[in-house]
């Protein structure tokens, strides 16, 4: 089946599933989060449902909640979940909590191999520890953080002429986060057709990851590490780096000269919103929305263009997105989770999860011919699955977390002390948890 569509129809629309019962012999319970990639798989199920024999059920939980849910859920020993499509940063905890299921036996006897996915998918959603065949989960979902932008203003002739009078060069496609947040400042509070405009929509969000997820887009490309590349745990200086320190600023800059009023608790419907309401000249946001953004008929088809995360000066990062499928450890119908994942595996049942609002992370779809220009979108999907990084994917992941939640937005929605200041607090906070976790 060829390849056409690269992820959903439309953004965040929460799901509530039918059918959430601890899963019987003749049945399966799947958990994942509450949005349109979660109604593609209650349809693609059905293949499965009619193949094997076994009543797929789902509980499927909005964004917001979905962490706190499905964690409290392996941690607690429930029988919800035969199957959970759970975030890249939960691996960690939930192999060395014996919550997931090691499929490496599974995989080698079913011919499975992970060299059929996009490797970035593999480190991300699949092993651990990070950098070892050890494998908890099969990628399910390619996401990424990108950019969407109105490409019908930024071909707007007067609009071009005065850009290049004031910074000195085309507006276009940003080749850099300097020329982003130029771009961002240019449309701040512009009138365009008898509306005030404003720059960008970017994560802001305290209260779950939002601003985690946004400000890596920056720290990454300004030079920031997690630790010693040759000593793990060891953060000083990479974590708290004089680039780390400038990609903070830079964040807050952008959020001080260049976002709309409001908008210092916005995660990703937020960004959506504003952008389909004609808010924003640019949008922040995980790829899952383009297919909904190019199909929109306020800022659709071609008012609208796609562009990865822009190079900075220390490099060219983004913030990796999406989700690995795994097999719940405590199931009570082992073989009918395995033969889900078999039968997920299949590369007809990729092309046709694509197909259907999914994003594979298989490499055959996307790097089938012709894939890249089906959709306007798609160039820019590759382009940024090409440079991805990840946040902790840790045990103490929550742990590590909440202090960089909270002392990001400290500084750059409310302001307080300086960027040297947040990012030495947060090698502190983050030192204690490692000691804790008795790794230091």
């Amino acid at each position: 089946m060829k390849a056409s569509k690269l992820l959903m129809a439309t953004a965040l629309t929460a799901v509530t599933a039918a059918g959430a019962s601890s899963a019987s012999a003749e049945s399966l319970t799947l958990c994942w989060a509450a949005w349109d990639p979660a109604n593609a798989l209650v349809e693609l199920s059905k293949d499965f449902e009619a193949e094997s024999g076994i009543d797929m059920e789902f509980e499927f939980v909005p964004w917001p909640n979905f962490a706190d849910r499905m964690l409290n859920e392996l941690n607690s020993g429930g029988k919800l979940c035969d199957l959970l499509i759970g975030d890249s940063q939960w691996i960690g905890g939930a192999a060395e909590n014996g919550n997931y299921v090691k499929l490496n036996d599974f995989f080698d006897a079913e011919g499975i191999t992970m060299d059929d996915f996009i490797p970035a998918t593999v480190t991300g959603y699949a092993e651990w520890p990070k950098g070892t065949p050890n494998y908890w989960a099969l990628p399910a979902y390619a996401d990424v953080v990108g950019w969407t932008y109105r490409r019908d203003w930024f071909e707007n002739a007067d609009l071009q002429a005065e850009f290049k009078g004031k910074y000195g060069y085309d507006l276009g496609v940003p080749a850099s986060l300097d020329i982003l947040k130029d771009i961002a400042e240019f449309f701040q509070g512009r009138e365009i057709d008898g509306k005030t405009v404003y720059g960008a929509a970017i994560y802001t969000e305290r209260g779950s990851e939002g601003i985690t997820m946004g400000v890596t887009n920056a720290l990454y490309n300004y030079g920031f590490e997690y630790q010693n590349p040759d000593k793990p745990y060891d953060l000083e200086g990479y974590v708290n780096s004089e680039g780390a320190v400038a990609g903070l600023e830079f964040y807050k800059d952008l959020y001080d000269a260049g976002t709309p009023p409001g908008s210092s608790n916005w995660y990703m419907g937020d960004t959506i919103d504003a952008y389909k309401s004609g808010q924003v000249a640019l949008q922040m946001n995980f790829a899952f929305i383009w297919p909904g953004v190019n199909a929109d008929p306020n800022v659709g088809g071609d008012r609208t263009g796609y562009f990865a995360n822009p190079p900075g000066p220390a490099g060219q990062f983004a913030q990796l997105g999406g989700q690995g499928i795994s097999v719940v450890a405590n199931t009570d119908n082992m073989d009918g989770a395995l033969a889900y994942i078999k039968w997920f595996a299949q590369g007809d049942v990729q092309d046709q999860w694509t197909e259907m609002g999914g994003a594979s992370a298989m490499s055959s779809v996307v790097n089938a011919p012709g894939f890249a220009g089906e959709q306007p979108y798609n160039q820019a999907f590759l382009d940024s699955m090409a440079i991805v990084k990840d946040f902790w994917a840790e045990p103490s992941y929550a742990s590590l977390l909440l202090p960089m939640q909270e002392l990001v937005h400290g500084y750059v929605i409310a302001g307080q002390g300086t960027a040297q200041e947040a990012l030495d607090s947060l090698v502190s906070e983050w030192t204690e948890v490692f000691e804790d976790e008795g790794l230091l």
